[in-house]
């Protein structure tokens, strides 16, 4: 059977408010406090993070930090194309979501050609540049890093020719051009954008399962019709951000947002789509526990995190018995 690789990726260079490199370790803590041996049945690797760097000045205001990131991305991008390569199935457990396009770049350039899909299950749509970031805070870019889409019609920074360079550099990170197209990009509970996001998703037609819709059809019928969007794709990789959470349940991460999913319903929507098998990558990434009281973030993250890599373990083995 295919193993499961867990790949550790603690940098935070991307976040706004510091902490999320701390959140593998709640996991683990979590994990103890369980009683449960997930973190001794699969092997691990931890990718080198630059997190030493936010103590020096910034010298990128619309991409704070990119020269690092990119850095740091290079090496997130490679462990996971060498893991995919080695046919072993990553879990990658991550800091801040602008880590989230490194795994994208290592997921196509170990399948250069066939079609990705991406399932984005997030409060944020993370789909600003540096031209239009009213922040500089790169966790919200990771989608146009991997649509190379820069919104140029909605642009309200000028950039300096080092962060255009790197900005540029990540975006062909992997493998030259987009890494995926916008009619195979779905999001799933996006409910907190600015308008020149809401002007690129609505220029790229790309969908996004609100909470009422999610509500009503529940998370198996809504897995039916993510599958029925990315019907040509090849290949499918799910993100999931714990600010996709209500912030009931969420308040150890750096942007909580209210009229999010539950705990159950989070669980149900991953093993949902987990059970496809077209998926090839699973990323949990924003546990931020100096945002937390007793660990509770971490606490609900690690009961989605267990829940859905027994969905994995249950597809791997099927696929194990079926290819006999």
């Amino acid at each position: 059977m295919r193993r499961i690789k867990l790949i550790e990726v603690r940098s935070e260079l991307g976040a706004g408010t510091r902490g999320a490199s701390l959140g593998v370790d709640a996991l683990r803590i979590a994990c103890l406090n369980k009683g449960c041996d997930y973190f001794r049945r699969f092997n691990a690797v931890a990718v080198p993070d630059q997190n030493h760097v936010l103590f020096d000045k910034n010298h990128f205001p619309f991409a704070k930090h990119i020269d690092s990131v990119y850095t740091v991305q290079k090496a997130i991008a490679s462990t996971v194309e060498q893991t995919l390569r080695f046919g072993e199935f990553p879990v990658v457990l991550a800091g801040d979501h602008s880590n989230a396009a490194a795994t994208i770049a290592g997921i196509k350039a170990a399948n250069p050609y066939k079609t990705l899909g991406v399932v984005w299950i997030d409060a944020h749509a993370d789909i600003h540049s540096p031209y239009t970031t009213p922040s500089g805070n790169i966790h919200g870019m990771p989608l146009a890093m991997a649509l190379n889409e820069d919104n140029r019609q909605c642009q309200r920074n000028e950039l300096d020719p080092e962060t255009e360079f790197f900005w540029r550099r990540l975006q062909n990170l992997g493998e030259e051009g987009p890494k995926l197209s916008p009619e195979h990009l779905v999001y799933v509970v996006v409910r907190d954008t600015e308008h020149e996001e809401d002007a690129v998703i609505e220029r790229l037609g790309i969908k996004n399962f609100k909470l009422p819709e999610f509500k009503a059809k529940g998370p198996r019928q809504i897995a039916r019709e993510i599958y029925e969007r990315l019907r040509f794709c090849d290949l499918v990789y799910i993100s999931f951000d714990v600010d996709s959470l209500d912030s009931r349940f969420s308040k150890g991460t750096g942007t909580p947002v209210v009229d999010g999913l539950n705990v159950d319903e989070a669980i149900g929507l991953c093993r949902a789509l987990l059970e496809n098998d077209r998926v090839v990558c699973f990323e949990m990434v924003e546990i931020n526990p100096t945002l937390d009281n007793e660990n509770t973030m971490a606490k609900n993250a690690f009961d989605i995190l267990e829940a859905s890599t027994d969905a994995i373990l249950d597809r791997l083995r099927m696929e194990d018995v079926t290819s006999r």
